[in-house]
């Protein structure tokens, strides 16, 4: 199929947009200002809450002191409905809106704690009862002794919308109702005190387990060596299994054949647009963000679309990715899987356009999934990486000078033209 073929994008619709958005976002406003009272038909003073946890949370400031928490959906007692409010590959295919995102998380109470990181083999008190949590596979009843009567402090203005986070309440004690349902892949993993974190996360992701579990599990300190074993925040966690998993990937391509035509895939989530390229050549990836003035991050609408890039070569990245951050994880994931099934390796280009659409942060979850399910449909084909780039710009917010500017693959055309050669001539 011809690139000039693949997409029919109706554009200049941000006037429209802008509305929907702020409609959807008084939407949040409705469901915060209600949600109080739910919060008090579940929770009396200082009594004992009973709640179906599906995930827990560990934060980040003070580490490694941190505040550490199990998420219980108020109100909610069923588990089949209480596992739907913890991000999930299953989002995608609900067809989530940034609305429905912001209600699920809001509607998430966080009792927490405070604890210090090192765990080690512990499996007893509050943070104890939070790792078993995280390492079964369905959500479990759990009773939580509050310290004291929650102060919610919940007034309702447009600083919530721009933090889908539940209320939190101190916790003084917490313990199972039941006995939760543990894998034995994941058993296994907790039985060997010698294996080290990196190598249980790739044996569970091999096992089947999605990155969104092995994420949940980290972060318990469930993994690694037993007297190594730390509580993960959360944030960290998912970047940590998003590089792991994408690096043990990048192995199974290295000696593969490259693919043998300039391919160009699409997809749209949430406001965000995936241009993903792949072009004959070994392992090279880079990803470039185009944040419409008007969407979350940035949302001043004179400032012009921002720009961010970052990338890697055929040995991969020793350092932290700072200008594009999880979202460079979860977009090289993505594009990684989608190679190895294959058994194929390229050279990536990722643009991710981020429109006005996007008014609310929901995670890099959904750039995970946006590139994932970019690969669903055959995608399109050019004749050369330089002809792919030059007409996927007239669908995007940036000229070609710009994105020269920006992207250190759009910027070598002139002189590694010879490495995306039209094979077709050969």
């Amino acid at each position: 199929m011809r690139l000039d073929e693949y997409v029919d994008i109706e554009r200049n619709e941000r006037a429209e947009r802008r509305r929907l958005a702020e409609e959807k976002s008084y939407g949040i406003l409705d469901h915060l200002e209600t949600f109080q009272d739910r919060f008090e038909e579940v929770v009396q003073g200082d009594s004992i809450y009973g709640g179906v946890s599906p995930s827990i949370f560990v934060g980040r400031s003070n580490y490694p002191r941190v505040s550490t928490g199990i998420l219980s959906p108020v109100g909610v007692d069923d588990a089949d409905e209480a596992a739907t409010y913890e991000t999930s590959a299953g989002w995608y295919d609900e067809g989530i809106s940034i609305a429905d995102v912001f209600r699920r998380r809001t509607s998430l109470l966080n009792t927490n704690k405070s604890a210090t990181a090192d765990v080690h083999d512990a499996w007893d008190g509050f943070v104890g009862t939070q790792r078993e949590v995280a390492i079964a596979d369905r959500p479990v009843t759990v009773e939580v002794g509050l310290d004291e009567s929650p102060d919610l402090d919940f007034d309702v203005s447009g600083g919530d919308v721009g933090t889908p986070v539940g209320p939190r309440a101190r916790a003084e004690s917490a313990k199972l109702a039941e006995n939760p349902h543990v894998p034995r892949q994941v058993k296994k993993t907790l039985e060997d005190d010698d294996w080290n974190a990196q190598g249980a996360m790739t044996y569970l992701y091999r096992r089947g387990f999605d990155v969104y579990d092995v994420n949940t599990i980290l972060s318990a300190g469930a993994l690694g060596r037993a007297d190594q074993r730390k509580l993960v925040p959360t944030r960290w966690s998912i970047t940590a299994v998003d590089d792991t998993v994408s690096k043990f990937l990048r192995g199974t391509i290295r000696d593969e054949q490259s693919v043998d035509e300039i391919e160009v895939y699409r997809n749209e989530f949430m406001g965000n647009a995936y241009w993903i390229l792949l072009a004959p050549g070994t392992w090279e990836f880079e990803l470039v963000e185009m944040k419409a003035p008007g969407s979350v991050w940035n949302p001043d609408l004179e400032e012009g679309v921002s720009l961010s890039s970052a990338r890697e070569g055929y040995e991969g990245r020793t350092g932290y990715v700072e200008e594009t951050a999880g979202a460079y994880y979860a977009s090289r994931l993505g594009v990684l899987e989608h190679l190895s099934e294959r058994g194929r390796q390229a050279k990536v280009l990722v643009l991710r356009h981020v429109s006005d659409e996007y008014w609310g942060p929901t995670g890099v979850w959904q750039v995970r999934e946006g590139v994932r399910h970019a690969f669903e449909d055959e995608g399109a084909r050019a004749e050369t990486f330089a002809g792919a780039v030059r007409d996927v710009v007239e669908y995007l917010p940036v000229s070609l000078a710009d994105l020269r500017r920006k992207s250190t693959m759009v910027a070598g055309l002139q002189t590694s033209l010879a490495d995306f050669a039209d094979t077709s001539s050969d």
